[in-house]
């Protein structure tokens, strides 16, 4: 089952996003085990939006990669973002 993560950063912005994105993302595509992503401006900030094959690769890649990013204050989005988590149904 895919699994979603939506993390909205208050007072976030597209270059703090771009910025975030060059160090956590692979050149010219999306992470291992991430299948669709999505961002964009929100009434308050910025809003990220993530589909994963699974909790588990999510998860990883938050601990792994995400966090160790974010602690070493290499990225400058606002945080911690308000995050929304869960499963879907994926239908072709």
């Amino acid at each position: 089952m895919a699994y979603v993560i939506v993390n909205d950063f208050e007072g976030g912005t597209k270059e703090q996003y771009d910025s975030t994105t060059a160090v956590v993302h692979p050149p010219g595509g999306l992470p291992a085990g991430q299948t669709h992503h999505y961002a964009g401006p929100s009434a308050n900030g910025w809003v990220v939006v993530a589909v994963w094959e699974s909790k588990e690769i999510w998860e990883k890649f938050r601990d792994e990669t995400l966090l160790p990013v974010f602690q070493a204050g290499q990225s400058v989005l606002p945080g911690p973002p308000k995050t929304t988590e869960f499963e879907v149904e994926v239908e072709l």
